[in-house]
Order: C-alpha cells, then sequence, then structure tokens
C-alpha cells in the first residue's frame, strides 16, 4: 500500500510510520520536513501537496495544532488557531484527498480525550475533537468508491510527559497502544468510527 504520513515526524507520527514502512510504500509528509511539506491549515498548500503526492491507498494526519488556556481569557483568534489547523487542517485533507485516494482507500484522522473528558485549559480542543469525531461519522455514509474514514482518540501519551501536570489522575496511554489503532483503522475494514485509546 502507499501510506501518506501527514506529521509523520512528530510524537504520534514517528511510531507509525516505524510500523509501516517495513511492509509498505510510506510518504512522510510534515511542514518543515519529510518527503514532501504542506501548511494544513491552508487549503491551496494542501492541493499542491496531493498534486505532488499523487494517487495514494491509505492517509493517516497526526497532526493539527489548537489553542490550550483559559477560557476567561480566550478570544475568537485563540479559538480560530483549534479551528483552522485541527479541525479544517484534517476536514480539507479529506475534501481534497477523497479526489486522489484510491477505491477502497482510507484516512485516518486524530482527535483526542478531550472531546469527552474535558480539562482545565483545554476547552478549544474539547470542540475542535468533537467536531472531528462528528465529521468522521457523518463522511463515511458519504465517501465513494469504498473508501473508509475513522479518528483515533487518545488519552495523554506516554511520550508527551509535559502535559502530564494537565491531566491529573489520566493513566498516559503507551505509543504501542496509540500505534496499534492506527494500524487498525488503515489495514482493517471498518468505518466511520473513533477508535478511543486511554
Amino acid at each position: 500500500m502507499k501510506i501518506i504520513i501527514v506529521g509523520a515526524t512528530g510524537t504520534l507520527g514517528k511510531h507509525v510510520v516505524k510500523a509501516l514502512e517495513k511492509d509498505h510504500e510510506v510518504i512522510k509528509a510534515g511542514s518543515k520536513s519529510g518527503d514532501l511539506q504542506l501548511d494544513i491549515s491552508s487549503p491551496e498548500s494542501i492541493e499542491r501537496f496531493y498534486e505532488q503526492a499523487g494517487s495514494f491507498d491509505a492517509l493517516i494526519s497526526t497532526t493539527g495544532n489548537g489553542h490550550f488556556g483559559p477560557l476567561s481569557t480566550m478570544k475568537d483568534a485563540d479559538f480560530r488557531k483549534g479551528i483552522d489547523s485541527k479541525l479544517m487542517g484534517q476536514v480539507n485533507l479529506v475534501l481534497t484527498g477523497q479526489h486522489y485516494v484510491n477505491p477502497k482507500g482510507s484516512f485516518t484522522l486524530t482527535s483526542g480525550i478531550l472531546s469527552e473528558d474535558p480539562i482545565y485549559l483545554g476547552a478549544n480542543l474539547s470542540a475542535i475533537n468533537g467536531a472531528l469525531e462528528a465529521f468522521v461519522r457523518a463522511a463515511a455514509i458519504e465517501l465513494e468508491n469504498g473508501v473508509r474514514i475513522n479518528a483515533i482518540s487518545p488519552g495523554v501519551v506516554e511520550d508527551s510527559p509535559g502535559y502530564f501536570p494537565f491531566f491529573p489522575g489520566h493513566i498516559p496511554v503507551t505509543m504501542n497502544r496509540v500505534t496499534q489503532a492506527y494500524i487498525k483503522s488503515v489495514l482493517g475494514t471498518q468505518t466511520g468510527q473513533v477508535y478511543k485509546v486511554f
């Protein structure tokens, strides 16, 4: 399979690349590194990216930024950081990518546990993750040619200790467990699913 991984050098992406590249052709993509570069907050950049990448069998997105901060000082511009990057960036990877993906291909997006288990300072990411998961469920019934779509919703992961203080009582998820969820999405047959890993 030809698998594109957007966010290939990130905390999650590098583990997913390692797990898949031994048996598949993996195209690594990122904002500053990888085989191809793109800015997911720019629809034009995403279009150019797909023109370069050509047809593919699976796209995995492990990328997207959001705003982390108190609601009391949050402004529209803060909230839109998450909308433009993690939400619309991943949505646009699908909207444009549906015209390049091979029949019976797949998209795997990344949301997160904050959609249903909010924490202090995380209102933006809670909203973004919830919207992404709703998009995946709805897009699954409209994508054509047997194309599938799922989301991975991990808890705080063991490779991100800087976030541990913001997740009191949460048990960090092993990178292997999160990676296996991406493999299940790409190599399995389900669609419209949100794989919760916590």
